[in-house]
């Protein structure tokens, strides 16, 4: 792989998870140390800048990051700011040549994605988004078993996301609280990922029925504050989903859920088999295969673990079949992106990918408005018109 020089724009967590990730990945690929680098950072303050800079080893930081657009040594972005501000930064990106690799989701609604795919397509720059899930292997053999026909015409489906982050009564207000800097709650911080993991598995959506609720209806504006502010944001949404073959499913999404961590499971259910993943066990992915002898007394049917184990394909580093998963995948989405770049080929997820996901929480959200089913056709064609 041609040697390749990142600028990452944003420093929060997430900043911090996608740097991390970016340093692990000679180390599984058998690549030399030197074959990407991170050549700049931006955040909004000096300050903060600076220490990221030192903390991922870069000369390069700034408070502007049109700075580090400017930069001929940048071959590609890497986007972890806050919603609001992905379609300005995005966009300016394509506009400087550069590669763009965004955070989920896509954007604060379908109007801003749809010129952020556009403005991507005009520049003829390669996009990704971070559904770093769908790179567990287990679900990347779900992909390939469903693709062979293992499930058989799919009867139905079942995923939920749900954490235990937002339980606190004393969690203060951030941006991720709200919805002008955010565009969603769990719909779109934790929906967009399990949307992705459905979209990857069983294609394109079609219509939705939700419900979106806020639980916590205020809180504090500052950590131990006594005053408090209201949250404008989902922190729960219950999804029927039907796909654009008509296959049924439903999703459910929540940052109210007491002890449980970070619970992502999806289940699939045909007239040949079944498969179920869960990411508290992501090593592993369960398969129930009904062309199994039934006799005598159930004979081999029943659900089965397949040893998934981080048996990535390609990968050249020592068995990783240990924590930190999350981290891993992470590492796999972006090396998928910078091969892509390297060696001209396909990227996904695309931008474009972001956006049926983005189409598909719309819908979601004005379905919880108006009490009916919301198409995603009917977001699109809506969305063009403001776009």
């Amino acid at each position: 792989m041609k040697r390749l020089r990142i600028g990452i724009i944003g420093y929060g967590g997430i900043g911090r998870v996608h740097g991390m990730a970016y340093r692990t990945i000679p180390f599984h690929y058998g690549l030399s140390a030197d074959s990407l680098e991170i050549a700049g950072v931006a955040t909004t303050r000096p300050e903060t800048a600076k220490r990221a800079a030192e903390e991922l080893g870069c000369d390069f930081w700034t408070a502007d990051y049109r700075e580090l657009l400017a930069r001929s040594d940048i071959d590609l972005v890497d986007c972890c700011i806050p919603n609001h501000k992905h379609e300005e930064i995005v966009t300016a990106a394509a506009e400087a040549g550069k590669h763009i690799y965004c955070e989920k989701p896509l954007a604060m609604n379908v109007a801003e994605g749809q010129r952020m795919v556009a403005a991507a397509e005009r520049a003829g720059v390669k996009t990704q988004m971070t559904f770093n899930f769908r790179f567990f292997p287990a679900l990347i053999r779900a992909r390939q078993l469903i693709d062979d026909g293992f499930l058989g015409r799919v009867f139905s489906f079942r995923g939920r996301y749900y954490r235990s982050s937002y339980v606190s009564y004393d969690k203060p207000l951030s941006w991720r609280l709200s919805k002008s800097v955010a565009g969603g709650g769990a719909l779109f911080d934790l929906g967009s990922h399990i949307l992705d993991i459905i979209y990857f598995l069983l294609g394109e959506f079609g219509s939705v029925q939700a419900t979106l609720d806020t639980l916590i209806r205020e809180r504090p504006v500052a950590p131990g504050a006594g005053d408090k502010a209201a949250v404008d944001v989902d922190d729960i949404a219950l999804l029927h989903l039907r796909q654009a073959d008509g296959t049924l499913g439903l999703v459910e999404i929540s940052r109210m859920g007491t002890g449980l961590p970070n619970d992502l499971q999806v289940e699939i259910f045909g007239d040949k088999g079944a498969l179920r993943f869960s990411a508290a066990d992501p090593s592993w992915l369960e398969v129930y295969d009904l062309r199994d002898a039934g006799d005598p007394l159930g004979g081999m049917r029943g659900f089965r673990k397949l040893e998934t184990v981080q048996r990535y394909q390609g990968q050249k580093a020592p068995d990783w079949s240990m924590p930190p998963h999350f981290v891993r995948t992470h590492a796999e989405c972006q090396y998928q992106f910078l091969r892509a770049v390297a060696d001209d080929l396909p990227s996904s997820p695309t931008l474009a990918e972001g956006l049926l996901v983005q189409e598909a929480m719309e819908a979601a959200a004005l379905s919880s408005d108006e009490g009916r089913w919301v198409s995603v056709a009917e977001v699109r064609a809506a969305a063009g018109r403001e776009a």
